[in-house]
């Protein structure tokens, strides 16, 4: 399972070899009850990974979920329990929360993009500006927060960008060369700088047209040149602050690297409130 080789591969990271502060103040007698609470307003995410991440480092561990993702927690409250093992506890803390922070702040983002989205039944969707190794949960998390995916892999779709038009040698011909190759039923994506781009790709026909790194005035005026034709994709610049500017240009979808490249994480911690010495 794919979770399971991200979360020992984050234990080896931390753990190491042992933990050289808790192996020699606790004994693997000692129990322990620790609460994880939010230090700050947030949607949660990442409980099913923090529960895998006590698991694989010890069984013994009770997880008791107080709340469940998707969740809007405030400041304070407490969202999950454990019981067991002190040092299997302190073992697994950083770790689990380093997930639950990440996640939750991603879905906690998704979550406010969305609200603005669906003001104007515009569909926000995420990108593959993913971190190494974490874009299925990174994308999970955008789930969760009430925002969509967009392609998770290369081979999910077609997209034509830059760099594909200027190896084909124009709109086009990159057009011709997809549809020659993969037959009539996927849909073409083509990112379009320019107007003149926007009719060349529709002219082609583009089944979806990304407005790249324009303006809102500038993506309302290619909305008139579709007219209809084609789904418009918002994408480049595109942040909370200015994101309902955009969503009144009228596109179909807006995508932003923003809910997963520079999402800042949330703030939980692990405090144990209650210590059995054996």
């Amino acid at each position: 399972m794919i979770t399971d080789k991200i979360i020992l591969l984050a234990l080896e990271e931390d753990l190491g070899l042992g933990d050289i502060t808790s192996d020699n103040i606790f004994t693997p007698a000692d129990g322990a009850r620790a609460v994880v609470r939010a230090k700050e307003d947030l949607v949660l995410c990442g409980m099913d990974v923090a529960r895998q991440v006590f698991e694989i480092v010890d069984p013994a561990v009770t997880f008791t979920p107080l709340k469940k993702d998707g969740d809007e927690i405030k400041k304070g409250e407490e969202v999950l329990t454990l019981s067991g093992p002190a040092l299997s506890i302190l073992k697994g803390e950083r770790t689990a929360l380093n997930f639950m922070q990440r996640l939750s702040g991603i879905a906690s983002a998704s979550r406010a993009y969305a609200r603005v989205g669906e003001k104007y039944g515009v569909m926000i969707v995420d990108t593959r500006k993913t971190q190494p190794g974490m874009r299925r949960l990174d994308k999970y998390a955008v789930r969760v927060g009430g925002a969509r995916n967009h392609r998770m892999t290369l081979a999910d779709s077609v997209m034509i960008k830059d760099n594909h038009i200027a190896a084909a040698g124009s709109i086009t011909k990159a057009v011709q060369k997809i549809k020659a190759a993969i037959g009539h039923t996927p849909k073409i994506e083509v990112e379009a700088e320019t107007p003149a781009q926007v009719q060349e790709a529709l002219a082609a026909g583009a089944d979806i047209i990304m407005l790249d790194n324009m303006t809102p005035a500038q993506a309302a005026e290619c909305k008139k040149i579709v007219n209809g034709k084609a789904l418009i994709e918002i994408s480049g610049g595109v942040t909370l602050d200015n994101l309902e500017a955009y969503c009144k240009a009228g596109p179909d979808v807006i995508s932003s690297g923003a809910l997963t490249h520079s999402v800042p994480s949330k703030d939980l911690s692990l405090k144990i409130v209650e210590y059995t010495k054996n």
